[in-house]
């Protein structure tokens, strides 16, 4: 920007003054730290951050400051709806509603859940890679069909990873911590009370979770939770909701709670390994 020049006869054109004209202070400062021209037309692209698949030329067009949303926001949205729709196909999965040995197409479940195809094939995609479906070519998602042999190795499978653990949390945690948890059994004791089996297996994985934490290890959680996940999805024709089988293996997470205070290790043992054998919920 071209500064205006000093008119004759003013204290700048005839003194020079102790300070520098503008115009001088234009010529010899150095520039401002402010953004150069190319920056400024880079900021909004990083600030808004581009989609995958659209140019930059478009991520900074000419029109972006009249969008109502900038594409940064819309993908945590499309996010949050695919987190959304994966808990709410699990769920279908435990309680029944998703059987096993039937293939549902992506586009079925999002005129149910009233979303696009897009989270619901992706929500799909990752319960394929937990195990809890399979893809079909053409069709769609074939819940998987789970035997009872199955469900006994990820129980013999999981007593190896958590009864060791559990046995080692007896001899170092201390009591407060585990009257802590409290809280966690009493809510699966009040799922297995109103016969809700999906939010028992929710509630009955926030308590193991909050157990298996205590040691310390993520990777542990992780492929504990994974194997924990995997045996409450339903069997092949799986037989009616016993309610007092439920409330039983509720009741257990009391006791293994009781047996960790007390430092019993034969009884917190003997709980886990026949929590899991009789977990099939």
């Amino acid at each position: 920007m071209r500064s205006e020049p000093a008119r004759p006869g003013s204290a700048r054109a005839t003194s020079p003054g102790p300070e520098p004209s503008p115009t001088e202070s234009a010529r010899t400062a150095p520039p401002r730290p402010g953004p150069s021209r190319a920056e400024a037309v880079r900021v909004p692209e990083q600030t808004r951050g581009a989609e995958p698949g659209r140019s930059a030329e478009h991520a900074r067009g000419e029109h972006t400051h009249d969008e109502p949303t900038a594409p940064g926001p819309r993908t945590v949205r499309r996010h949050s709806v695919r987190g959304q729709i994966l808990e709410a196909l699990r769920t279908a999965l435990v309680g029944g509603e998703l059987r096993p040995g039937e293939v549902y197409s992506a586009p079925v479940l999002a005129e149910r859940f009233g979303v696009s195809a897009t989270p619901v094939r992706e929500a799909m995609q990752r319960l394929a890679v937990e195990g809890a479906v399979e893809v079909v070519p053409n069709r769609g998602f074939r819940v998987t069909e789970r035997t009872p042999r199955e469900l006994a190795e990820l129980a013999e499978v999981r007593a190896l990873i958590e009864v060791p653990v559990m046995l080692r949390l007896a001899r170092t945690v201390p009591a407060a911590r585990w009257a802590e948890l409290r809280p966690l059994a009493e809510a699966t004791a009040t799922a297995a009370a109103r016969g809700d089996r999906a939010h028992y297996a929710e509630t009955d994985r926030a308590f193991h979770r909050a157990v298996l934490s205590l040691a310390g290890n993520e990777q542990l959680l992780a492929v504990a939770d994974d194997l924990h996940r995997r045996s409450q999805w339903p069997l092949i024709s799986a037989p009616a909701l016993r309610h007092g089988d439920l409330v039983a293996d509720a009741a257990e997470h009391t006791a293994l709670l009781d047996a960790l205070i007390a430092q019993d290790l034969g009884v917190v043992q003997a709980l886990v390994r026949e929590h899991f054998a009789g977990s099939e919920c």
